[in-house]
Protein backbone atom coordinates (compact mmCIF):
# COMPACT_ATOMS: atom_id res chain seq x y z
CA UNK A 1 0.00 0.00 0.00
CA UNK A 2 3.14 2.46 0.65
CA UNK A 3 4.37 2.01 -2.33
CA UNK A 4 1.11 1.79 -4.85
CA UNK A 5 1.32 4.48 -7.57
CA UNK A 6 4.59 6.27 -6.48
CA UNK A 7 7.46 6.58 -8.32
CA UNK A 8 10.56 4.81 -9.03
CA UNK A 9 12.51 7.02 -6.60
CA UNK A 10 10.16 6.99 -3.92
CA UNK A 11 10.19 2.75 -4.37
CA UNK A 12 13.85 2.66 -4.32
CA UNK A 13 13.81 4.86 -0.82
CA UNK A 14 11.14 2.22 0.86
CA UNK A 15 13.07 -0.58 -0.34
CA UNK A 16 16.53 1.43 1.39
CA UNK A 17 14.41 1.95 4.42
CA UNK A 18 13.56 -1.44 4.59
CA UNK A 19 17.05 -2.81 3.95
CA UNK A 20 18.48 -0.97 6.86
CA UNK A 21 15.83 -2.52 8.76
CA UNK A 22 16.59 -5.93 7.79
CA UNK A 23 20.71 -5.24 8.34
CA UNK A 24 20.54 -3.68 11.51
CA UNK A 25 18.22 -6.73 12.87
CA UNK A 26 20.86 -9.09 11.32
CA UNK A 27 23.59 -7.23 13.06
CA UNK A 28 21.74 -7.01 16.36
CA UNK A 29 21.15 -11.19 16.19
CA UNK A 30 24.81 -11.47 15.32
CA UNK A 31 26.46 -9.51 17.71
CA UNK A 32 24.11 -11.59 20.48
CA UNK A 33 25.64 -14.63 19.71
CA UNK A 34 29.28 -13.22 19.04
CA UNK A 35 28.85 -12.00 23.20
CA UNK A 36 27.96 -14.78 23.56
CA UNK A 37 30.64 -16.66 22.17
CA UNK A 38 32.82 -14.53 23.61
CA UNK A 39 31.90 -14.68 26.75
CA UNK A 40 32.71 -18.99 26.60
CA UNK A 41 36.01 -18.62 25.19
CA UNK A 42 36.65 -15.92 28.15
CA UNK A 43 35.89 -18.43 30.74
CA UNK A 44 37.64 -21.14 29.33
CA UNK A 45 40.84 -19.04 28.67
CA UNK A 46 41.02 -17.91 32.18
CA UNK A 47 40.32 -21.77 33.27
CA UNK A 48 43.37 -22.46 31.42
CA UNK A 49 45.35 -19.53 32.60
CA UNK A 50 44.25 -19.47 36.15
CA UNK A 51 47.50 -18.61 38.44
CA UNK A 52 48.56 -21.32 40.86
CA UNK A 53 50.70 -19.24 43.13
CA UNK A 54 49.24 -17.76 46.25
CA UNK A 55 50.71 -14.31 45.43
CA UNK A 56 48.92 -14.42 42.32
CA UNK A 57 45.77 -15.46 43.49
CA UNK A 58 45.76 -12.70 45.99
CA UNK A 59 46.22 -10.20 42.88
CA UNK A 60 43.69 -11.73 40.97
CA UNK A 61 41.19 -11.01 43.82
CA UNK A 62 41.78 -8.01 44.78
CA UNK A 63 41.97 -6.72 40.63
CA UNK A 64 38.05 -8.41 40.73
CA UNK A 65 36.94 -6.26 43.89
CA UNK A 66 37.92 -2.76 41.99
CA UNK A 67 35.77 -3.81 39.25
CA UNK A 68 32.79 -5.05 41.31
CA UNK A 69 33.06 -1.72 43.62
CA UNK A 70 33.20 0.21 40.40
CA UNK A 71 29.82 -1.62 38.86
CA UNK A 72 27.88 -1.22 42.58
CA UNK A 73 28.78 2.50 42.34
CA UNK A 74 27.10 2.33 38.74
CA UNK A 75 29.80 4.24 37.11
CA UNK A 76 29.99 3.75 33.47
CA UNK A 77 33.46 2.59 32.90
CA UNK A 78 35.37 -0.67 34.09
CA UNK A 79 38.77 -0.45 36.03
CA UNK A 80 41.27 -1.61 33.23
CA UNK A 81 44.79 -1.51 36.16
CA UNK A 82 48.14 -3.03 35.22
CA UNK A 83 47.30 -6.01 36.94
CA UNK A 84 43.92 -6.90 34.56
CA UNK A 85 45.77 -6.07 31.20
CA UNK A 86 48.98 -8.90 32.20
CA UNK A 87 46.57 -11.26 32.59
CA UNK A 88 43.54 -10.19 29.89
CA UNK A 89 43.66 -11.07 25.88
CA UNK A 90 43.61 -7.97 23.76
CA UNK A 91 40.43 -8.68 22.10
CA UNK A 92 38.88 -8.73 25.80
CA UNK A 93 40.62 -5.45 26.53
CA UNK A 94 38.84 -3.80 23.92
CA UNK A 95 35.64 -5.24 24.72
CA UNK A 96 35.96 -3.24 28.67
CA UNK A 97 36.93 -0.05 26.58
CA UNK A 98 33.80 -0.27 24.84
CA UNK A 99 30.86 2.25 26.19
CA UNK A 100 28.60 -1.40 26.10
CA UNK A 101 28.63 -2.95 29.56
CA UNK A 102 29.06 -6.81 30.02
CA UNK A 103 27.87 -8.97 32.19
CA UNK A 104 24.52 -8.82 34.64
CA UNK A 105 24.09 -5.25 36.72
CA UNK A 106 23.69 -5.00 40.16
CA UNK A 107 20.03 -5.37 41.49
CA UNK A 108 20.36 -1.76 42.77
CA UNK A 109 21.25 -0.24 39.61
CA UNK A 110 17.88 1.52 37.97
CA UNK A 111 19.37 3.68 35.31
CA UNK A 112 20.38 2.27 32.63
CA UNK A 113 21.02 3.75 29.09
CA UNK A 114 21.12 1.29 26.00
CA UNK A 115 24.13 2.79 24.10
CA UNK A 116 23.02 3.08 20.11
CA UNK A 117 24.93 1.45 17.70
CA UNK A 118 27.63 2.82 15.56
CA UNK A 119 25.24 2.66 12.46
CA UNK A 120 22.44 4.82 14.05
CA UNK A 121 24.76 7.40 15.12
CA UNK A 122 25.94 7.76 11.79
CA UNK A 123 22.83 8.09 10.26
CA UNK A 124 21.44 10.22 12.79
CA UNK A 125 24.67 12.37 12.19
CA UNK A 126 24.60 12.38 8.62
CA UNK A 127 21.49 13.16 5.94
CA UNK A 128 19.02 12.24 8.69
CA UNK A 129 20.26 14.92 11.43
CA UNK A 130 17.54 17.51 10.56
CA UNK A 131 15.04 14.74 10.16
CA UNK A 132 12.45 14.70 13.04
CA UNK A 133 9.65 12.06 13.32
CA UNK A 134 6.67 13.75 13.94
CA UNK A 135 4.19 12.83 16.57
CA UNK A 136 1.42 10.43 16.34
CA UNK A 137 -2.32 11.04 16.72
CA UNK A 138 -3.13 10.64 20.44
CA UNK A 139 -6.96 9.34 19.78
CA UNK A 140 -7.41 7.73 16.24
CA UNK A 141 -11.29 8.61 15.42
CA UNK A 142 -13.56 4.92 16.42
CA UNK A 143 -14.66 3.51 13.22
CA UNK A 144 -12.51 5.01 11.21
CA UNK A 145 -10.85 3.85 7.69
CA UNK A 146 -7.28 4.32 8.13
CA UNK A 147 -6.76 4.10 4.23
CA UNK A 148 -8.90 7.50 3.53
CA UNK A 149 -9.12 10.49 4.68
CA UNK A 150 -9.99 14.28 4.08
CA UNK A 151 -8.36 17.86 4.03
CA UNK A 152 -10.77 20.82 4.03
CA UNK A 153 -8.24 23.47 2.61
CA UNK A 154 -8.60 26.73 3.03
CA UNK A 155 -9.58 29.69 0.21
CA UNK A 156 -9.24 32.52 2.82
CA UNK A 157 -6.10 35.35 1.50
CA UNK A 158 -3.98 34.72 4.21
CA UNK A 159 -1.43 31.65 3.48
CA UNK A 160 -1.89 30.09 6.84
CA UNK A 161 -3.59 26.21 6.43
CA UNK A 162 -4.13 24.12 8.79
CA UNK A 163 -4.36 20.29 8.22
CA UNK A 164 -5.81 17.71 10.22
CA UNK A 165 -6.04 13.80 8.84
CA UNK A 166 -9.10 12.68 9.70
CA UNK A 167 -11.65 10.03 8.22
CA UNK A 168 -14.94 8.84 7.69
CA UNK A 169 -16.37 10.50 10.86
CA UNK A 170 -15.02 14.00 9.29
CA UNK A 171 -13.27 16.66 11.97
CA UNK A 172 -12.62 20.44 11.37
CA UNK A 173 -9.23 21.99 11.97
CA UNK A 174 -10.25 25.75 11.84
CA UNK A 175 -7.82 28.43 12.86
CA UNK A 176 -8.59 32.10 14.22
CA UNK A 177 -8.82 33.29 10.58
CA UNK A 178 -11.71 31.14 9.90
CA UNK A 179 -10.33 29.05 7.31
CA UNK A 180 -10.87 24.88 7.33
CA UNK A 181 -9.05 22.35 5.71
CA UNK A 182 -9.39 18.88 5.33
CA UNK A 183 -7.27 16.01 2.82
CA UNK A 184 -8.20 12.73 1.45
CA UNK A 185 -5.68 9.85 0.87
CA UNK A 186 -5.24 6.23 -0.14
CA UNK A 187 -8.21 4.90 -2.34
CA UNK A 188 -9.99 1.96 -0.03
CA UNK A 189 -11.90 0.70 -3.69
CA UNK A 190 -8.49 -1.28 -3.73
CA UNK A 191 -9.29 -3.50 -0.28
CA UNK A 192 -13.17 -2.65 0.23
CA UNK A 193 -12.75 -1.62 3.31
CA UNK A 194 -15.64 0.63 3.22
CA UNK A 195 -19.19 1.04 4.72
CA UNK A 196 -21.52 2.00 2.17
CA UNK A 197 -23.83 4.85 2.97
CA UNK A 198 -27.40 3.57 3.47
CA UNK A 199 -28.70 6.81 1.15
CA UNK A 200 -29.96 5.71 -2.44
CA UNK A 201 -27.66 6.56 -5.03
CA UNK A 202 -28.32 7.74 -8.52
CA UNK A 203 -25.65 8.64 -11.56
CA UNK A 204 -26.06 10.40 -14.91
CA UNK A 205 -23.67 9.48 -17.68
CA UNK A 206 -21.79 6.48 -18.37
CA UNK A 207 -18.69 7.77 -20.20
CA UNK A 208 -15.11 7.20 -19.92
CA UNK A 209 -14.78 8.21 -16.10
CA UNK A 210 -18.03 7.72 -15.60
CA UNK A 211 -18.63 4.13 -16.10
CA UNK A 212 -15.69 3.39 -13.57
CA UNK A 213 -17.03 5.49 -11.06
CA UNK A 214 -20.59 3.26 -11.07
CA UNK A 215 -18.68 0.19 -11.45
CA UNK A 216 -17.08 1.08 -8.16
CA UNK A 217 -19.48 2.51 -6.25
CA UNK A 218 -21.32 -0.76 -6.79
CA UNK A 219 -18.73 -3.16 -6.00
CA UNK A 220 -18.61 -0.88 -2.53
CA UNK A 221 -22.04 -2.29 -1.97
CA UNK A 222 -23.84 1.06 -2.88
CA UNK A 223 -27.22 1.25 -4.41
CA UNK A 224 -26.85 2.85 -7.60
CA UNK A 225 -30.02 4.07 -10.25
CA UNK A 226 -28.37 5.00 -13.28
CA UNK A 227 -29.25 6.45 -16.84
CA UNK A 228 -27.29 7.60 -19.81
CA UNK A 229 -28.32 9.32 -22.97
CA UNK A 230 -27.45 6.10 -24.65
CA UNK A 231 -29.45 3.24 -23.00
CA UNK A 232 -27.44 0.64 -24.19
CA UNK A 233 -24.64 1.29 -21.98
CA UNK A 234 -26.59 1.05 -18.81
CA UNK A 235 -27.48 -2.98 -19.16
CA UNK A 236 -23.94 -3.99 -18.04
CA UNK A 237 -24.40 -2.05 -14.79
CA UNK A 238 -27.89 -3.80 -14.53
CA UNK A 239 -26.64 -7.06 -14.82
CA UNK A 240 -23.91 -5.77 -11.83
CA UNK A 241 -26.79 -4.85 -9.51
CA UNK A 242 -27.72 -1.48 -10.12
CA UNK A 243 -30.92 0.00 -11.63
CA UNK A 244 -32.19 1.23 -14.30
CA UNK A 245 -33.90 5.27 -14.81
CA UNK A 246 -35.63 5.83 -17.55
CA UNK A 247 -35.09 9.93 -17.30
CA UNK A 248 -32.89 12.20 -14.98
CA UNK A 249 -35.62 13.53 -13.37
CA UNK A 250 -36.78 9.71 -12.17
CA UNK A 251 -33.34 9.28 -10.69
CA UNK A 252 -33.05 12.05 -8.81
CA UNK A 253 -36.82 11.85 -7.52
CA UNK A 254 -36.12 7.81 -6.38
CA UNK A 255 -32.65 8.58 -5.36
CA UNK A 256 -31.25 10.50 -2.04
CA UNK A 257 -27.85 11.98 -3.37
CA UNK A 258 -27.52 12.18 -7.58
CA UNK A 259 -24.13 12.05 -9.47
CA UNK A 260 -23.51 13.58 -12.56
CA UNK A 261 -20.89 13.31 -15.11
CA UNK A 262 -21.17 14.93 -18.82
CA UNK A 263 -18.56 16.28 -21.13
CA UNK A 264 -19.02 20.00 -21.36
CA UNK A 265 -20.75 23.35 -19.98
CA UNK A 266 -23.64 22.69 -22.61
CA UNK A 267 -24.70 18.87 -21.95
CA UNK A 268 -24.27 19.79 -17.70
CA UNK A 269 -26.67 22.88 -18.74
CA UNK A 270 -29.45 20.59 -20.83
CA UNK A 271 -28.96 17.57 -18.19
CA UNK A 272 -30.52 20.11 -15.76
CA UNK A 273 -32.70 21.80 -17.48
CA UNK A 274 -33.64 20.12 -20.43
CA UNK A 275 -36.41 18.34 -20.58
CA UNK A 276 -37.48 15.38 -18.06
CA UNK A 277 -33.59 17.18 -16.68
CA UNK A 278 -32.43 16.94 -13.03
CA UNK A 279 -34.43 19.71 -11.79
CA UNK A 280 -37.73 18.47 -12.35
CA UNK A 281 -36.82 16.20 -9.59
CA UNK A 282 -35.74 18.18 -7.23
CA UNK A 283 -37.63 18.82 -4.11
CA UNK A 284 -36.49 20.10 -0.55
CA UNK A 285 -33.51 17.82 0.68
CA UNK A 286 -32.84 16.06 -2.75
CA UNK A 287 -29.45 16.25 -3.28
CA UNK A 288 -27.62 17.14 -6.56
CA UNK A 289 -23.20 16.07 -7.16
CA UNK A 290 -22.18 17.37 -10.35
CA UNK A 291 -18.78 16.26 -11.51
CA UNK A 292 -18.29 17.29 -14.99
CA UNK A 293 -15.39 19.70 -16.07
CA UNK A 294 -17.07 22.79 -16.82
CA UNK A 295 -16.83 26.57 -16.12
CA UNK A 296 -17.16 28.54 -12.51
CA UNK A 297 -19.98 30.41 -14.36
CA UNK A 298 -21.94 27.39 -15.49
CA UNK A 299 -21.51 25.75 -11.87
CA UNK A 300 -22.90 28.53 -9.64
CA UNK A 301 -25.70 28.71 -12.29
CA UNK A 302 -26.51 25.44 -11.64
CA UNK A 303 -25.99 25.68 -8.51
CA UNK A 304 -28.76 28.25 -7.63
CA UNK A 305 -31.56 26.51 -10.07
CA UNK A 306 -31.05 23.36 -7.42
CA UNK A 307 -30.92 25.53 -4.38
CA UNK A 308 -33.64 27.39 -5.02
CA UNK A 309 -36.68 23.96 -5.74
CA UNK A 310 -35.22 22.93 -1.92
CA UNK A 311 -32.31 21.34 -2.83
CA UNK A 312 -28.80 20.91 -1.95
CA UNK A 313 -25.53 20.84 -4.69
CA UNK A 314 -22.10 19.93 -4.54
CA UNK A 315 -19.76 20.28 -7.43
CA UNK A 316 -17.45 17.60 -7.37
CA UNK A 317 -15.08 17.76 -10.64
CA UNK A 318 -12.33 14.57 -10.71
CA UNK A 319 -8.72 14.41 -11.95
CA UNK A 320 -7.53 11.71 -13.32
CA UNK A 321 -7.92 9.15 -16.46
CA UNK A 322 -10.15 5.78 -17.32
CA UNK A 323 -7.85 3.65 -15.64
CA UNK A 324 -7.76 5.60 -12.62
CA UNK A 325 -11.73 5.73 -12.93
CA UNK A 326 -11.68 1.94 -12.89
CA UNK A 327 -8.76 1.41 -10.52
CA UNK A 328 -11.03 3.64 -7.98
CA UNK A 329 -8.14 6.09 -7.47
CA UNK A 330 -9.36 9.60 -8.60
CA UNK A 331 -8.77 12.85 -7.00
CA UNK A 332 -11.69 14.46 -6.39
CA UNK A 333 -12.20 18.38 -6.04
CA UNK A 334 -15.24 19.59 -4.28
CA UNK A 335 -17.14 22.92 -3.64
CA UNK A 336 -20.55 24.16 -2.18
CA UNK A 337 -22.62 22.37 0.72
CA UNK A 338 -19.95 20.85 3.09
CA UNK A 339 -22.76 18.81 4.88
CA UNK A 340 -23.78 17.30 1.45
CA UNK A 341 -19.97 16.60 1.16
CA UNK A 342 -19.37 14.64 4.52
CA UNK A 343 -22.82 12.62 3.48
CA UNK A 344 -20.79 11.34 -0.09
CA UNK A 345 -17.66 10.58 2.27
CA UNK A 346 -18.21 6.39 1.45
CA UNK A 347 -19.11 7.55 -2.71
CA UNK A 348 -15.48 9.24 -2.96
CA UNK A 349 -13.53 6.86 -1.05
CA UNK A 350 -14.64 4.26 -3.11
CA UNK A 351 -14.49 6.19 -6.24
CA UNK A 352 -11.06 8.01 -5.44
CA UNK A 353 -7.78 7.94 -3.66
CA UNK A 354 -8.13 11.95 -2.23
CA UNK A 355 -11.05 14.21 -1.84
CA UNK A 356 -10.28 17.91 -1.07
CA UNK A 357 -13.06 20.44 -0.14
CA UNK A 358 -12.59 23.89 -1.72
CA UNK A 359 -15.29 26.15 -0.05
CA UNK A 360 -17.68 28.13 -2.32
CA UNK A 361 -18.99 26.83 -5.20
CA UNK A 362 -17.54 27.74 -8.35
CA UNK A 363 -13.53 26.96 -6.70
CA UNK A 364 -13.29 23.34 -7.88
CA UNK A 365 -14.36 24.46 -11.40
CA UNK A 366 -11.72 26.65 -11.27
CA UNK A 367 -8.92 24.54 -9.38
CA UNK A 368 -9.83 21.36 -11.51
CA UNK A 369 -9.44 24.05 -15.22
CA UNK A 370 -5.92 25.11 -13.89
CA UNK A 371 -4.77 21.69 -13.05
CA UNK A 372 -5.96 20.33 -16.48
CA UNK A 373 -4.59 23.23 -18.04
CA UNK A 374 -1.43 22.18 -16.68
CA UNK A 375 -1.78 18.58 -17.52
CA UNK A 376 -2.45 19.98 -21.33
CA UNK A 377 0.14 21.95 -21.77
CA UNK A 378 2.64 19.20 -20.62
CA UNK A 379 1.35 16.83 -23.03
CA UNK A 380 1.71 18.69 -25.75
CA UNK A 381 5.78 19.93 -24.61
CA UNK A 382 6.04 15.79 -24.69
CA UNK A 383 4.53 15.78 -27.42
CA UNK A 384 7.14 18.86 -28.91
CA UNK A 385 10.56 17.19 -27.46
CA UNK A 386 9.32 13.99 -29.09
CA UNK A 387 9.18 15.37 -32.53
CA UNK A 388 11.91 17.33 -32.17
CA UNK A 389 14.51 14.10 -31.21
CA UNK A 390 13.10 12.75 -34.37
CA UNK A 391 13.85 15.29 -36.96
CA UNK A 392 17.20 16.23 -35.22
CA UNK A 393 18.31 12.43 -35.28
CA UNK A 394 18.06 11.62 -32.10
CA UNK A 395 16.04 8.15 -30.55
CA UNK A 396 13.20 8.96 -29.16
CA UNK A 397 12.82 6.15 -26.73
CA UNK A 398 16.37 7.07 -25.62
CA UNK A 399 14.75 10.59 -25.08
CA UNK A 400 12.20 8.45 -22.63
CA UNK A 401 14.84 6.74 -20.83
CA UNK A 402 16.31 10.07 -19.80
CA UNK A 403 13.22 11.72 -18.54
CA UNK A 404 12.29 8.41 -16.96
CA UNK A 405 15.39 8.67 -14.89
CA UNK A 406 15.59 12.45 -14.62
CA UNK A 407 13.41 15.01 -12.35
CA UNK A 408 10.35 14.58 -14.70
CA UNK A 409 9.69 10.86 -13.93
CA UNK A 410 6.04 10.26 -13.67
CA UNK A 411 3.77 7.16 -14.35
CA UNK A 412 1.87 10.26 -17.12
CA UNK A 413 5.06 10.92 -18.68
CA UNK A 414 5.78 7.16 -18.82
CA UNK A 415 2.06 6.38 -20.61
CA UNK A 416 1.92 8.89 -22.85
CA UNK A 417 5.46 8.56 -24.29
CA UNK A 418 4.77 5.03 -24.64
CA UNK A 419 1.72 5.54 -26.68
CA UNK A 420 3.45 8.12 -28.70
CA UNK A 421 6.34 5.50 -29.65
CA UNK A 422 3.51 2.28 -30.25
CA UNK A 423 1.00 4.60 -31.98
CA UNK A 424 -1.14 3.82 -29.71
CA UNK A 425 -3.78 6.55 -29.02
CA UNK A 426 -7.17 4.64 -27.42
CA UNK A 427 -8.18 7.36 -25.60
CA UNK A 428 -7.64 7.30 -21.95
CA UNK A 429 -8.56 10.87 -21.72
CA UNK A 430 -10.04 12.28 -24.73
CA UNK A 431 -8.08 15.00 -26.85
CA UNK A 432 -11.18 17.31 -27.51
CA UNK A 433 -11.96 17.30 -23.47
CA UNK A 434 -8.37 18.84 -22.78
CA UNK A 435 -8.71 21.42 -25.28
CA UNK A 436 -11.62 21.91 -23.94
CA UNK A 437 -10.82 22.97 -20.58
CA UNK A 438 -7.62 24.50 -22.33
CA UNK A 439 -10.21 26.92 -23.74
CA UNK A 440 -12.05 27.36 -20.64
CA UNK A 441 -8.93 27.50 -18.47
CA UNK A 442 -7.34 30.94 -21.21
CA UNK A 443 -11.57 32.31 -20.38
CA UNK A 444 -10.44 31.93 -16.45
CA UNK A 445 -7.26 33.87 -17.18
CA UNK A 446 -9.01 36.17 -19.33
CA UNK A 447 -11.54 36.73 -16.96
CA UNK A 448 -9.36 38.60 -14.57
CA UNK A 449 -6.71 39.93 -17.34
CA UNK A 450 -4.11 37.23 -16.16
CA UNK A 451 -1.65 36.25 -18.58
CA UNK A 452 -1.92 31.97 -19.99
CA UNK A 453 0.91 32.17 -22.98
CA UNK A 454 1.82 28.91 -22.18
CA UNK A 455 -1.87 27.47 -22.29
CA UNK A 456 -2.48 29.87 -25.52
CA UNK A 457 0.18 28.00 -27.44
CA UNK A 458 -0.70 24.37 -26.61
CA UNK A 459 -4.03 25.41 -27.30
CA UNK A 460 -3.65 26.19 -31.12
CA UNK A 461 -1.12 22.61 -31.28
CA UNK A 462 -4.54 20.87 -29.91
CA UNK A 463 -6.51 22.42 -32.33
CA UNK A 464 -4.46 21.69 -35.33
CA UNK A 465 -4.62 18.00 -33.85
CA UNK A 466 -8.33 18.42 -33.87
CA UNK A 467 -8.57 19.28 -37.55
CA UNK A 468 -6.44 16.32 -38.40
CA UNK A 469 -9.57 14.50 -36.87
CA UNK A 470 -7.89 13.64 -33.62
CA UNK A 471 -10.62 14.90 -30.89
CA UNK A 472 -11.69 10.58 -30.18
CA UNK A 473 -8.50 9.73 -29.55
CA UNK A 474 -6.44 10.07 -26.87
CA UNK A 475 -4.69 13.68 -25.65
CA UNK A 476 -1.77 11.75 -26.70
CA UNK A 477 -2.74 12.28 -30.42
CA UNK A 478 -1.49 15.94 -30.25
CA UNK A 479 1.75 14.48 -31.26
CA UNK A 480 0.25 14.02 -34.94
CA UNK A 481 -0.23 17.95 -34.94
CA UNK A 482 3.67 18.38 -34.75
CA UNK A 483 4.57 15.46 -37.91
CA UNK A 484 1.66 16.44 -40.30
Amino acid sequence: MIKINKGKRFQQAVDAVEEFLRRAKGKDQTSSHNSADDKNRRNSSEERSRPNSGDEKRKLSLSEGKVKKNMGEGKKRVSSGSSERGSKSPLKRAQEQSPRKRGRPPKDEKDLTIPESSTVKGMMAGPMAAFKWQPAVSEPVKDADPHFHHFLLSQTEKPAVCYQAITKKLKICEEETGSTSIQAADSTAVNGSITPTDKKIGFLGLGLMGSGIVSNLLKMGHTVTVWNRTAEKCDLFIQEGARLGRTPAEVVSTCDITFACVSDPKAAKDLVLGPSGVLQGIRPGKCYVDMSTVDADTVTELAQVIVSRGGRFLEAPVSGNQQLSNDGMLVILAAGDRGLYEDCSSCFQAMGKTSFFLGEVGNAAKMMLIVNMVQGSFMATIAEGLTLAQVTGQSQQTLLDILNQGQLASIFLDQKCQNILQGNFKPDFYLKYIQKDLRLAIALGDAVNHPTPMAAAANEVYKRAKALDQSDNDMSAVYRAYIH
